[in-house]
């Protein structure tokens, strides 16, 4: 199996992703989507922002390369009665199947960051947006200290080294790299544009009951306490994510937590 698609088809993302819900529908509320707009949204998990883009009139693709996933997604848009929302599986490397310039927006917030081979993903996002459209993407950034590259930093000082040629996703979070891809891949140089924003975790449960989340369901999270495990530090790393996740928390509640995070937003103006 891909081990892309092993680790997201792990545990439940979907348990993350209903803390992720508001933000993802005030992401969407920005981005101006209007009846009858198609959007491709990629690396979607089961629609955090490809629901609201539905709600709001889009006509709205999901691909995501995890099976359980898509599942989650499609019963998601029929529970909501969304006829104008479908999600299937595919690589964000590797869009097979989809027509050069079908989507007027193509979205991907914490998605296609995570597909090996960043420089096709640029040139499979572009080839997709028709000319004139636009790509929209949310990418963690690298040494932020807050929670998401955190948890990454965390977790990776417990995992195997990578194999030789792994290309990190947190790469996606460097603006000079972001703008080498798209140009590379054929946008101006001057259509590319990078500004740092928040996304908000909410979760209704104590810091601590919120790391079990991720403990249980998180891929790269239960991966490193797997190996964290066979080494004997599975409290050390449990002791670290929770002094991390205590310390972001900005809940004043004792029984909610509610942890911003900042990310690259990334916008590309695909020529006409």
């Amino acid at each position: 199996m891909n081990p892309n698609k092993a680790l997201w088809e792990k545990g439940d993302f979907t348990r993350i992703a209903e803390t992720m819900r508001e933000s993802g529908d005030a992401l969407v509320d920005s981005l101006r989507i209007g009846k009858g707009i198609k959007v491709l949204d990629l690396g979607c998990g089961d629609g955090t922002t490809a629901l609201p883009a539905a709600k709001r009139g889009a006509e709205v693709l999901g691909v995501d390369i995890s099976r359980n996933l898509v599942e989650a997604g499609n019963r998601r848009a029929r529970e909501h009665g969304l006829a104008n929302l479908r999600f299937q599986e595919g690589d964000a490397s590797n869009l097979e199947g989809l027509a050069n310039g079908t989507f007027d927006l193509v979205v991907s917030i914490f998605g296609a960051m995570f597909a090996p081979k960043p420089l096709d993903v640029a040139k499979e996002m572009i080839r997709v947006t028709r000319p004139g459209g636009r790509i929209v993407m949310g990418n963690w950034i690298p040494n932020d200290p807050t929670l998401v590259a955190q948890i990454l930093r965390i977790s990776a000082a417990y995992t195997p080294p990578p194999p030789e040629g792994f290309v990190s996703p947190m790469t996606w979070g460097i603006e000079d790299n972001v703008i080498e891809r798209f140009t590379s891949a054929g946008a101006p140089a001057g259509a590319v544009s990078c500004a740092r924003d928040t996304y908000v975790f909410d979760y209704p449960g104590t810091p601590s009951a919120f790391v079990d989340e991720f403990r249980r369901w998180y891929g790269p999270t239960m991966n490193a306490f797997e190996a964290a495990e066979k080494s004997g530090r599975a409290d050390r790393l449990r002791d670290e994510l929770n002094a991390l996740f205590e310390s972001q928390n900005r809940s004043t509640r004792k029984d909610r937590t509610s942890i911003p995070a900042t990310f690259l937003r990334v916008t590309v103006a695909v020529p006409q």
